[in-house]
Protein backbone atom coordinates (compact mmCIF):
# COMPACT_ATOMS: atom_id res chain seq x y z
CA UNK A 1 0.00 0.00 0.00
CA UNK A 2 2.73 2.36 1.12
CA UNK A 3 4.85 1.65 -2.40
CA UNK A 4 1.64 2.37 -4.05
CA UNK A 5 0.87 5.62 -2.66
CA UNK A 6 4.84 6.50 -3.17
CA UNK A 7 4.12 5.61 -6.74
CA UNK A 8 1.33 7.54 -7.31
CA UNK A 9 2.47 10.36 -5.45
CA UNK A 10 5.53 10.54 -7.96
CA UNK A 11 3.20 10.15 -10.70
CA UNK A 12 1.00 13.30 -9.60
CA UNK A 13 4.48 15.41 -9.18
CA UNK A 14 6.00 14.69 -13.08
CA UNK A 15 2.78 15.11 -14.07
CA UNK A 16 2.35 18.49 -12.60
CA UNK A 17 6.19 19.08 -13.30
CA UNK A 18 5.12 18.54 -17.04
CA UNK A 19 2.01 20.96 -17.05
CA UNK A 20 4.41 23.18 -15.23
CA UNK A 21 7.10 23.48 -18.27
CA UNK A 22 4.52 23.17 -20.73
CA UNK A 23 2.84 26.62 -18.90
CA UNK A 24 6.40 28.28 -19.30
CA UNK A 25 6.44 27.41 -23.14
CA UNK A 26 2.68 28.04 -23.47
CA UNK A 27 3.46 31.17 -21.83
CA UNK A 28 6.81 32.06 -23.41
CA UNK A 29 5.31 31.26 -26.98
CA UNK A 30 2.40 34.38 -26.02
CA UNK A 31 5.03 37.04 -25.09
CA UNK A 32 6.97 35.39 -28.23
CA UNK A 33 4.14 36.67 -30.71
CA UNK A 34 3.02 39.48 -28.91
CA UNK A 35 6.49 40.95 -29.04
CA UNK A 36 6.63 40.22 -33.27
CA UNK A 37 3.19 42.02 -33.44
CA UNK A 38 4.70 44.88 -31.46
CA UNK A 39 7.68 44.90 -33.94
CA UNK A 40 5.66 44.59 -36.63
CA UNK A 41 3.04 47.42 -35.46
CA UNK A 42 5.66 50.13 -34.45
CA UNK A 43 7.98 49.47 -38.03
CA UNK A 44 4.35 50.37 -40.28
CA UNK A 45 3.69 53.36 -38.04
CA UNK A 46 7.83 54.72 -37.98
CA UNK A 47 7.58 54.18 -41.85
CA UNK A 48 4.21 55.45 -42.48
CA UNK A 49 4.41 58.89 -39.76
CA UNK A 50 8.08 59.70 -41.17
CA UNK A 51 6.47 59.87 -44.72
CA UNK A 52 4.17 63.56 -45.41
CA UNK A 53 2.76 62.08 -48.35
CA UNK A 54 1.51 58.75 -46.90
CA UNK A 55 0.37 60.76 -44.08
CA UNK A 56 -1.56 63.28 -46.48
CA UNK A 57 -2.55 60.76 -48.25
CA UNK A 58 -4.34 58.78 -45.47
CA UNK A 59 -5.13 61.37 -42.41
CA UNK A 60 -5.57 64.92 -45.16
CA UNK A 61 -8.62 62.61 -47.00
CA UNK A 62 -11.63 60.65 -45.77
CA UNK A 63 -9.85 57.14 -45.50
CA UNK A 64 -8.69 58.18 -41.97
CA UNK A 65 -11.98 56.94 -41.13
CA UNK A 66 -11.40 53.88 -42.48
CA UNK A 67 -7.71 53.40 -41.06
CA UNK A 68 -9.33 54.46 -37.46
CA UNK A 69 -12.40 51.85 -37.41
CA UNK A 70 -10.72 49.13 -39.39
CA UNK A 71 -8.68 47.49 -36.64
CA UNK A 72 -11.95 47.38 -34.42
CA UNK A 73 -14.13 45.68 -36.94
CA UNK A 74 -11.31 43.53 -37.84
CA UNK A 75 -10.47 42.56 -34.41
CA UNK A 76 -13.99 41.22 -33.92
CA UNK A 77 -14.00 39.30 -36.54
CA UNK A 78 -11.05 37.46 -35.75
CA UNK A 79 -12.73 36.88 -32.68
CA UNK A 80 -15.97 35.56 -33.90
CA UNK A 81 -14.26 33.33 -36.80
CA UNK A 82 -11.18 31.84 -34.98
CA UNK A 83 -12.60 28.45 -34.23
CA UNK A 84 -12.78 27.83 -37.91
CA UNK A 85 -9.20 28.96 -38.78
CA UNK A 86 -6.30 26.94 -38.91
CA UNK A 87 -3.67 28.07 -36.59
CA UNK A 88 -1.28 28.89 -39.37
CA UNK A 89 -4.10 31.16 -41.01
CA UNK A 90 -5.15 32.76 -37.28
CA UNK A 91 -1.29 34.08 -37.26
CA UNK A 92 -1.51 35.26 -40.56
CA UNK A 93 -4.28 37.23 -39.54
CA UNK A 94 -2.81 38.59 -36.38
CA UNK A 95 -0.01 39.95 -38.74
CA UNK A 96 -2.01 41.56 -41.12
CA UNK A 97 -4.09 43.47 -37.78
CA UNK A 98 -0.53 44.03 -36.29
CA UNK A 99 0.68 45.99 -38.98
CA UNK A 100 -3.24 47.58 -39.71
CA UNK A 101 -2.69 48.42 -36.08
CA UNK A 102 0.79 50.39 -37.15
CA UNK A 103 -0.97 52.38 -39.94
CA UNK A 104 -3.94 53.26 -37.65
CA UNK A 105 -1.12 54.84 -35.10
CA UNK A 106 1.11 56.65 -37.76
CA UNK A 107 0.14 59.87 -36.80
CA UNK A 108 2.04 60.03 -33.58
CA UNK A 109 5.37 60.33 -35.40
CA UNK A 110 3.98 63.94 -37.01
CA UNK A 111 2.26 64.74 -33.68
CA UNK A 112 4.72 63.85 -31.01
CA UNK A 113 8.68 64.15 -30.99
CA UNK A 114 10.35 61.03 -31.28
CA UNK A 115 12.21 61.10 -27.94
CA UNK A 116 8.73 61.20 -25.92
CA UNK A 117 7.77 58.29 -27.75
CA UNK A 118 10.34 55.99 -26.98
CA UNK A 119 9.96 57.29 -22.94
CA UNK A 120 6.37 56.87 -23.16
CA UNK A 121 7.42 53.02 -24.63
CA UNK A 122 10.09 52.32 -22.26
CA UNK A 123 7.42 53.54 -19.25
CA UNK A 124 4.41 51.81 -20.94
CA UNK A 125 6.96 48.14 -21.38
CA UNK A 126 8.07 48.63 -17.85
CA UNK A 127 5.04 49.39 -16.20
CA UNK A 128 3.21 45.97 -18.28
CA UNK A 129 6.14 43.71 -17.58
CA UNK A 130 5.13 44.74 -13.33
CA UNK A 131 1.46 43.81 -14.31
CA UNK A 132 1.48 40.88 -16.06
CA UNK A 133 4.21 39.84 -13.69
CA UNK A 134 1.63 40.06 -10.75
CA UNK A 135 -0.64 38.69 -13.00
CA UNK A 136 1.20 35.49 -13.33
CA UNK A 137 2.58 35.18 -9.60
CA UNK A 138 -0.60 36.10 -7.40
CA UNK A 139 -2.03 33.83 -5.33
CA UNK A 140 -5.30 36.33 -5.24
CA UNK A 141 -8.23 35.42 -7.61
CA UNK A 142 -8.55 38.31 -9.53
CA UNK A 143 -11.03 36.65 -12.22
CA UNK A 144 -13.92 39.17 -10.63
CA UNK A 145 -12.50 42.20 -12.40
CA UNK A 146 -13.20 40.96 -15.76
CA UNK A 147 -16.78 41.79 -16.48
CA UNK A 148 -15.90 45.45 -14.83
CA UNK A 149 -13.13 46.20 -16.76
CA UNK A 150 -15.05 44.44 -20.34
CA UNK A 151 -17.47 47.09 -19.17
CA UNK A 152 -14.86 50.16 -18.26
CA UNK A 153 -13.60 49.39 -22.58
CA UNK A 154 -16.81 49.22 -23.84
CA UNK A 155 -17.53 52.62 -21.86
CA UNK A 156 -14.13 54.02 -23.07
CA UNK A 157 -14.69 53.05 -27.05
CA UNK A 158 -18.45 55.03 -27.08
CA UNK A 159 -16.97 57.90 -25.18
CA UNK A 160 -14.07 58.17 -27.40
CA UNK A 161 -16.26 58.16 -30.57
CA UNK A 162 -18.40 60.63 -29.47
CA UNK A 163 -15.71 63.27 -28.29
CA UNK A 164 -14.22 62.33 -32.15
CA UNK A 165 -17.49 64.98 -32.77
CA UNK A 166 -17.55 66.70 -29.70
CA UNK A 167 -13.81 67.36 -29.12
CA UNK A 168 -14.18 68.13 -25.48
CA UNK A 169 -10.40 68.08 -23.81
CA UNK A 170 -11.97 67.33 -20.08
CA UNK A 171 -13.82 63.96 -21.80
CA UNK A 172 -10.35 63.41 -23.28
CA UNK A 173 -8.72 63.79 -20.45
CA UNK A 174 -10.82 61.40 -18.02
CA UNK A 175 -11.17 59.06 -21.12
CA UNK A 176 -7.05 58.93 -20.93
CA UNK A 177 -6.63 58.54 -17.05
CA UNK A 178 -9.70 55.66 -17.42
CA UNK A 179 -7.76 54.16 -19.91
CA UNK A 180 -4.71 53.51 -18.48
CA UNK A 181 -6.07 52.52 -15.64
CA UNK A 182 -8.15 50.02 -17.28
CA UNK A 183 -5.66 48.45 -19.34
CA UNK A 184 -3.41 48.05 -16.57
CA UNK A 185 -5.86 46.12 -14.72
CA UNK A 186 -7.02 44.02 -17.90
CA UNK A 187 -2.58 43.33 -18.63
CA UNK A 188 -2.83 41.71 -14.67
CA UNK A 189 -6.20 39.76 -15.41
CA UNK A 190 -5.47 38.73 -18.98
CA UNK A 191 -1.93 37.14 -17.62
CA UNK A 192 -4.04 35.51 -15.02
CA UNK A 193 -6.51 34.00 -17.13
CA UNK A 194 -4.43 32.80 -19.85
CA UNK A 195 -2.39 30.72 -17.32
CA UNK A 196 -5.61 29.32 -15.58
CA UNK A 197 -6.71 28.65 -19.01
CA UNK A 198 -3.92 26.09 -20.23
CA UNK A 199 -3.69 24.56 -16.87
CA UNK A 200 -7.48 23.80 -17.16
CA UNK A 201 -7.11 22.60 -20.60
CA UNK A 202 -3.15 21.09 -20.28
CA UNK A 203 -4.49 17.16 -19.89
CA UNK A 204 -7.05 17.02 -23.31
CA UNK A 205 -3.30 17.52 -24.91
CA UNK A 206 -5.34 19.36 -28.28
CA UNK A 207 -1.93 20.88 -29.68
CA UNK A 208 -4.31 22.84 -32.50
CA UNK A 209 -6.21 24.36 -29.54
CA UNK A 210 -3.02 25.37 -27.61
CA UNK A 211 -1.53 26.86 -30.48
CA UNK A 212 -4.49 28.96 -31.47
CA UNK A 213 -4.73 29.87 -27.64
CA UNK A 214 -1.05 31.26 -27.65
CA UNK A 215 -2.22 33.56 -30.44
CA UNK A 216 -5.60 34.66 -28.89
CA UNK A 217 -3.78 35.18 -25.70
CA UNK A 218 -1.08 37.11 -27.46
CA UNK A 219 -3.59 39.79 -29.61
CA UNK A 220 -4.98 40.29 -25.59
CA UNK A 221 -1.85 41.44 -24.36
CA UNK A 222 -0.43 43.40 -27.40
CA UNK A 223 -3.88 45.02 -27.30
CA UNK A 224 -3.70 45.65 -23.49
CA UNK A 225 0.05 47.14 -24.26
CA UNK A 226 -0.95 48.98 -27.06
CA UNK A 227 -3.79 50.87 -25.84
CA UNK A 228 -1.54 51.58 -22.53
CA UNK A 229 1.03 53.21 -24.48
CA UNK A 230 -1.26 55.19 -26.69
CA UNK A 231 -3.36 56.55 -23.60
CA UNK A 232 -0.01 57.38 -21.46
CA UNK A 233 1.28 59.13 -24.42
CA UNK A 234 -1.41 61.77 -24.14
CA UNK A 235 0.47 62.48 -20.72
CA UNK A 236 4.07 62.28 -21.46
CA UNK A 237 4.24 62.93 -25.51
CA UNK A 238 5.65 65.81 -26.18
CA UNK A 239 4.20 67.65 -29.18
CA UNK A 240 6.38 68.88 -32.36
Amino acid sequence: MAEYETMQSAGVGTRSAAIDEGLKAHMSKIYGLMSIAMLITGGVAFVVGNNDAMLAAIFGTPLKWVVMFAPLVVVFAFGAMINKLSAGAAQLVFWAFSALMGLSISYIFAVYTGLSIAQTFMTTAIAFAGLSLYGYTTKKDISGWGSFLIMGVIGLIVASIINIFVGSAAIQFAVSVLGVLIFAGLTAYDTQRLKNEYIQMANYGQSDWLAKSAIMGALSLYLNFLNMFMFLLQFMGSRE
